[in-house]
């Protein structure tokens, strides 16, 4: 089987930066290692990356089995699977923050987004109780082999993902931003799949 050459194309162009991942230590902070990642991201074909991401996710037996999945809004830089909304056999939830935590919102067609103090898209409807959802999409920078992940700091999903223990969580990465191990806190939540565009799932 032939690689992938879009992968190849980045490992080389960026070779130096993701051989410098492979030897991160714990002690690296998660300020730091979200500055690398941020820098990073911005090199790649994000759109690219998220469709084949996209398609992945819909070969997901557990993806297919749902119904109520949960999706994120995306920024400028991250991965954007919006396109699963054509998937009209689901129900679609966005997260809203309310102070420390977050809220699940129903979408439909014509649901209202706006600018949140964090400068995110939120639905302007009303929240539903969070055990509807059987599958949540959870944003990250990078992910780690034992499937904890990179987020932004605020640890708004940590606390939600623990409200929820019957759903299905994963995170969408780009195949080279899965390190051997993340710095891991107390109150990180691993999630049950990581999700990249050149492997289906990683357990």
């Amino acid at each position: 089987v032939l690689p992938n050459q879009d992968l190849l194309n980045c490992y080389c162009n960026n070779l130096s930066f993701f051989l410098n991942l492979l030897y991160i230590k714990n002690m690296e902070s998660k300020t730091d290692l979200r500055t690398r990642f941020k820098t990073a991201r911005k090199q790649l074909d994000i759109l690219k990356i998220s469709r084949n991401i996209e398609e992945n996710i819909r070969a997901l037996d557990f993806y297919q089995k749902s119904k109520s999945v949960m999706l994120f809004y995306p920024t400028e830089y991250e991965i954007n699977l919006l396109g699963l909304l054509n998937d009209k056999d689901k129900n679609f939830y966005f997260p809203k923050v309310n102070k420390s935590e977050l809220l699940v919102c129903p979408y439909s067609e014509g649901t209202e987004f706006k600018k949140s103090g964090l400068n995110i898209n939120e639905p302007c409807s009303f929240p539903v109780n969070p055990d509807v959802l059987d599958f949540i999409i959870v944003p990250a920078l990078a992910a780690d082999r034992k499937n904890y992940r990179l987020g932004y700091g605020g640890g708004f999903y940590d606390r939600f993902l623990k409200l929820v223990p019957n759903a299905v969580k994963i995170v969408p990465v780009h195949e080279m931003f899965v390190i051997k191990e993340l710095p891991v806190e107390d109150f990180d939540v691993p999630v049950d799949l990581i999700v990249t565009d050149a492997k289906k799932a990683r357990v």
